[in-house]
């Protein structure tokens, strides 16, 4: 029997909320995400939607301010992203395009901290520096997972995320736009999910 695409788009809303109660119920008070992060989406939110849309994010995320350095509790961020997502998604055409916009806003914040610009410097230019040096990034921004970065030729590597909590959308914004500040052309990025937890991405470009 076919689905037609409204019902398709509710199947989808549906496994979403599924996926964050997941991903919630698997966080511990240990694992935590800068604030850069927050500040960063509400940013997106208020160009798109103005401040009710933030409004929604704050009370969503149940904290009352967000500090640039400060370490928060990933299910404030995790509500707060899901929160912003559904907010933008009128605007970007879908859930996963608004995750995307979400994942590229946090690289281009974390790229003009000390890590990030130590990041740029240690990867001369070059997209596949940039790559393999990903994982000690995201050790400065979040205080979980494990990722691995392994170069299959010239222009082509595969990213290994594991117990990270952020949607393969989001990733797929990050990867996106780290290799774009690079300058990088042609750059493609397809996420897959392993386990609720753990991800995998291939990453190319020109």
């Amino acid at each position: 029997m076919s689905v037609s695409a409204c019902e398709a788009e509710v199947v989808e809303a549906q496994d979403l909320r599924e996926d964050l109660e997941q991903r919630l119920g698997l966080a511990t008070p240990t694992d935590t995400v800068r604030g850069t992060f927050f500040l960063g989406a509400l940013e997106e939110v208020r160009a798109l939607e103005g401040e009710e849309g933030v409004r929604q994010c704050m009370e969503a995320g149940g904290e009352p301010r967000f500090v640039e350095f400060f370490n928060y509790p990933v299910g404030a961020w995790l509500k707060v992203s899901e929160t912003a997502a559904g907010v933008m998604e009128p605007r970007c055409g879908s859930w996963a395009e608004a995750q995307r916009r979400l994942g590229r806003r946090a690289t281009a914040d974390l790229l003009k901290t000390a890590a990030g610009k130590a990041l740029l410097l240690l990867s001369k230019g070059e997209p596949r520096r940039l790559l393999t040096n990903m994982p000690s990034a995201y050790r400065a921004a979040v205080s979980f997972g494990e990722r691995t970065v392994t170069l299959e030729g010239p222009t082509r590597g595969r990213v290994m995320m594991r117990r990270d909590f952020m949607p393969c959308a989001w990733h797929e914004g990050v990867l996106l736009g780290a290799l774009e500040a690079m300058k990088a052309r042609g750059v493609r990025v397809s996420g897959s999910r392993l386990e609720v937890l753990d991800s995998e991405y291939l990453v190319s470009w020109e």
